[in-house]
């Protein structure tokens, strides 16, 4: 099957099938940009790891360009996939969806994660009398997006308390723009939210929710997502593909080590210098990029716990996919256990 069927059908696979495959099979060649300039999407207000990489210094000769921002995870790896743009992040479960559906793209580096700073939160008002997860039963429950991290935590969440397999299917799962989720909550348009980042901590300082359970509580400390590049580009310019993992397991690792006030303070000179007009209030949340593995390193546990929730979903089939053939940690000469 050529790169572009397997693209197109992967794509297919990630939004449910439909006409909504624009773009797709738009691999076209680099017109004439050179290889060490890779392309990507970010995310506004926000300073992505491989962003955080190439202002310290850590990506060489190895230069970032913005093409715009995504909408999704799924969406970023869909593009990485298309060859729109050289790398793309999203939700290990996303990427293990496309690998099963034989897109040409591996998992190269984990760029963010759960820990006990950074997590998803299951939220109810204060009074509601929702106090587990059987009393979600025929409730509705509001997320950034479905199929994805928001929706595997929530899954988790209800197997785990021993919820039988139609009551879960009976718990409404809505997909809702995450700046209008809080409100949503608050006026009972909906019964229970999952927020995470800086939206969980805004609702929280507003006061009147409760947590029925979050992530970190449920399954500690894990990488969630992992950036992937095209297998085309990885077997042609394999040193480029080096310089940049290396570079950016250099960044998460000098997150970590570095008091937080100073990383927010360059996150914010860097949103600055880019002249986007972004809100530099979300940085003012930032805790950590949750990441779990010295430098990003990939572990086969992190895929293969989303894979087996796919597997249960009916997702994909015929058992579970090689994850050995889903990522690799060959470009990545940041020292394990430094």
């Amino acid at each position: 099957m050529p790169p572009s069927t397997r693209t197109r059908r992967a794509f297919l696979a990630l939004v449910g099938g439909g006409a909504a495959a624009v773009g797709c099979g738009t691999a076209s060649g680099r017109d004439g940009i050179p290889p060490t300039t890779l392309r990507y999407q970010g995310w506004a207000g926000t300073v992505t790891p491989a962003e955080l990489a190439e202002n310290l210094g850590y990506l060489g000769d190895v230069r970032l360009r913005w093409v715009g921002n995504t909408t999704s995870g799924p969406q970023d790896i869909q593009s990485a996939a298309a060859g729109d743009v050289d790398f793309g992040g999203a939700f290990n479960g996303a990427v293990v969806k496309m690998a099963a559906a034989e897109a040409p793209v591996t998992a190269v580096i984990s760029y963010y994660g759960v820990d006990r700073a950074r997590y998803n939160g299951l939220y109810v008002l204060r009074d509601s009398p929702l106090r587990d997860a059987r009393d979600l039963t025929g409730k509705r429950v509001a997320m950034n997006t479905l199929g994805a991290h928001s929706e595997a935590f929530l899954d988790t969440f209800l197997e785990r308390s021993g919820l039988e397999r139609d009551a879960a299917a009976s718990v409404e799962r809505l997909a809702l723009p995450p700046v209008n989720t809080e409100q949503a909550l608050r006026k009972g348009q909906i019964d229970a939210a999952v927020l995470g980042d800086i939206l969980r901590d805004k609702a929280l300082e507003h006061g009147g929710l409760r947590a029925l359970s979050d992530d970190h509580r449920l399954l500690g400390s894990f990488s969630a997502g992992t950036y992937v590049m095209a297998d085309r580009f990885l077997a042609a310019h394999p040193r480029v593909a080096e310089t940049f993992v290396t570079g950016v397991a250099r960044a998460l690792e000098w997150s970590r080590r570095t008091p937080r006030d100073r990383v927010v303070a360059r996150m914010e000179r860097i949103v600055r210098a880019r002249r986007r007009n972004e809100d530099l209030d979300p940085l003012r949340y930032w805790r950590s990029y949750g990441v779990d593995g010295t430098g990003g390193r990939i572990a086969a546990r992190e895929l293969a716990v989303w894979a087996r929730w796919l597997e249960r979903r009916g997702d994909i089939r015929g058992g579970t996919p090689d994850l050995s053939r889903i990522f690799t940690n060959d470009y990545n000469r940041y020292p394990a256990g430094s």
